[in-house]
């Protein structure tokens, strides 16, 4: 059962342009609703997790996620398994943080800008910093925005040094930031992989949130490790 399948991300790729197409279609005939592209997105998301004959638990929500609420989700980042795990486990409205490079993908960049997903240039400070602002506005229309810290995937599940962007950021707009550690999407899909583990279990535990303007700007190296350690907190490794 654990063998590793070359098929599941082509047919997983084949669901990403199924559900892109319409969006795309809709787009150019007008706006594309909020609640539509929530729905596509969950449906995405769990296919994935179907195609990979995988289970996925949640934990914490009901106690730390308040509906109504605009969260900066933050977690680790172990495989793309997490994106999928984190759209099927959050229900409210959620979009990503992704490299520009993202959107430049036929049909599936267009659909991403469409939906409200934030691109952001690492390379280029000055479009980065352009690309917050959008993410601060977004958050104040209603989307969590979730972004990993550590900005790649750690390929051997250890926390990797954390970046300042998404911290500051909060501190800015004054959002809530939403930990969350996630565990076995790198046994589903390890980094660097192209093979899909299926029959595994993957894990996302959602923390209490932390307010960002009780630290300020002073204490940001403290409010980086605080979330990092909570984050780290459950994790095996």
């Amino acid at each position: 059962m654990f063998d590793p399948s070359p098929f599941v991300l082509p047919l997983q790729l084949a669901e990403t342009f199924r559900i892109c197409t319409p969006t795309v279609l809709e787009a150019s005939f007008g706006r594309v609703h909020r609640p539509t592209a929530d729905r596509r997105l969950g449906e995405w998301a769990r296919n994935a997790f179907r195609l990979a004959e995988s289970e996925l638990e949640v934990h914490g929500l009901e106690e730390n996620v308040t509906p109504g609420q605009s969260y900066l989700l933050m977690s680790n980042h172990q495989s793309a398994y997490d994106i999928w795990a984190l759209f099927v486990a959050y229900p409210h409205t959620m979009r990503m943080i992704a490299k520009r490079s993202m959107f430049r993908l036929p049909i599936m960049g267009n659909a991403m800008r469409v939906v409200e997903f934030v691109s952001i240039d690492r390379r280029d400070h000055a479009k980065a910093m352009a690309a917050l602002e959008g993410a601060k506005a977004s958050m104040a229309s209603g989307i969590s925005i979730w972004i990993a810290p550590e900005g790649t995937r750690s390929t051997d599940g250890k926390l990797l040094r954390f970046k300042s962007g998404g911290f500051m950021m909060a501190l800015q707009v004054g959002c809530p930031i939403l930990p969350i550690s996630i565990e076995g999407t790198r046994d589903i899909l390890p980094a660097k992989d192209f093979r899909v583990r299926k029959g595994r279990t993957a894990r996302v535990t959602f923390h209490a949130p932390v307010d960002p303007t009780s630290y300020g700007f002073e204490r940001r190296d403290e409010l980086m490790h605080d979330v990092r350690e909570t984050i780290g907190s459950v994790l095996p490794y």
